[in-house]
């Protein structure tokens, strides 16, 4: 089905494109009744970060969303935003835009391909089944080709597959790998299952983390769909505005965009609570996948040991295991998590850039950066809790 003539458009908002034609393009496995693979490419979660005004007019990230079709039909479509800083991103470019200040150019805005304030991989270029290369290669010379036109200093791809980078770098962008942690279910049965592949010493330091936790004197819980009620989201704003400020300066997300999530997202949803008398003291939020679970925000209201550790990492593992989910992606940074089972993975990005200079030079630093991400993700899986046995079976 490949082929055709194919015309690119370009929307100001997702609400100019029906829903089921978007996510025929972002998750075709629904069409099954099941979960999406990725539920962050979704029209209900993109078209969320809309009507929430977490993205938009004096946000930073104005979107500028690609559509392609091909005889009046969408074959493939893209989530492109016109950034005017580099902030919620997770993949850095800072000393980028710095350089090229310095030079003499001017760097915002750029144009980004990605889900704003999440760093999980996942297809940034979604075609309809039968369309791939088309619709790739379509969306990829129009994201460029806005670009050159508007004399933008450059595109970004963040957070892409590998296959995209693979066919990204053939198209001319330039390649780039870093790391985050993930921890995999090897088919483990029970929590204990995946304790016993685990050196002595880190066997112990869980089981004390959690009898820490789990004995701050309230319950935990875990809620999703209709369990979840709108004063657990008057919590998790609190938690969420707390972390925020401390780690971003200002919250990425408004709190309408909690308040749709109630509507629209419950069933997507894992929240896990620790309560005290009933009331949230701390809470994390994840996100649901076909095969994974997205571990996205965290807060508290007070403090209790090793609390963040058993909501975050422990308790999003009972729930993977439970559900029979391939994996848990615990977000960006973080070699705390090496000890607890989430080992460094690749992740890949792609950019261009409209000065050729620049490019060459971004090129060489690439090349020079790679190699040391790879020989860290070596050095660093050497460091799991894993027994020595099961490091080697890691894939």
């Amino acid at each position: 089905m490949d082929g055709g003539s194919v015309s690119v458009k370009v929307l100001d908002s997702l609400a100019q494109i029906d829903a089921r034609a978007w996510d025929a393009c972002a998750c075709p496995e629904v069409a099954d009744g099941g979960r999406p693979v990725d539920p962050f490419t979704t029209y209900r979660f993109l078209r969320a970060l809309e009507d929430s005004r977490s993205v938009g007019t004096g946000t930073g990230w104005e979107p500028h969303t690609l559509v392609a079709e091909l005889e009046g039909e969408t074959i493939a479509c893209a989530p492109l935003y016109a950034k005017a800083h580099s902030q919620g991103e997770y993949i850095f470019d800072h000393n980028w835009a710095h350089a090229y200040e310095r030079a003499g150019g001017r760097y915002f805005p750029k144009l980004q391909i990605a889900v704003p304030f999440t760093p999980v991989t996942g297809r940034r270029l979604l075609t309809r089944p039968g369309f791939g290369m088309t619709g790739r290669d379509a969306l990829m010379q129009a994201a460029v080709s806005i670009g050159e036109r508007n004399k933008l200093s450059s595109l970004h791809v963040t957070f892409c597959t590998e296959k995209e980078r693979l066919i990204g770098t053939e198209m001319g962008l330039l390649p780039r790998i870093t790391q985050q942690y993930h921890w995999v279910n090897r088919d483990y049965d029970s929590f204990d299952a995946f304790l016993a592949t685990l050196s002595s010493r880190k066997r112990k330091n869980i089981r004390k983390e959690r009898a820490q936790a789990q004995g701050f004197g309230g319950r935990i819980v875990q809620l999703t769909g209709d369990e979840i009620e709108p004063h657990h989201w008057d919590a998790m704003w609190r938690f969420y505005q707390d972390t925020g400020a401390r780690k971003w300066g200002m919250p990425y997300l408004t709190r309408a965009f909690f308040e749709i999530a109630h509507e629209r997202l419950r069933d997507d949803i894992l929240l896990v609570f620790a309560e005290d008398e009933g009331v949230p003291v701390a809470g994390a939020l994840n996100v649901i996948g076909r095969d994974a679970l997205y571990g996205r925000y965290w807060g508290c209201s007070a403090h209790h040991p090793a609390m963040h550790f058993e909501l975050c990492y422990y308790q999003a593992m009972d729930y993977a295991i439970a559900q029979g989910l391939a994996k848990v992606e615990a977000g960006a940074q973080g070699e705390h998590k090496i000890a607890r089972g989430y080992l460094p993975v690749e992740t890949h990005s792609l950019h261009w850039f409209r000065e050729p200079a620049f490019s060459e030079a971004v090129a060489r630093y690439l090349d020079e950066e790679r190699q040391a991400v790879t020989e860290d993700i070596e050095i660093l899986t050497g460091f799991g809790p894993f027994k020595k046995a099961q490091v080697e079976e890691q894939p």
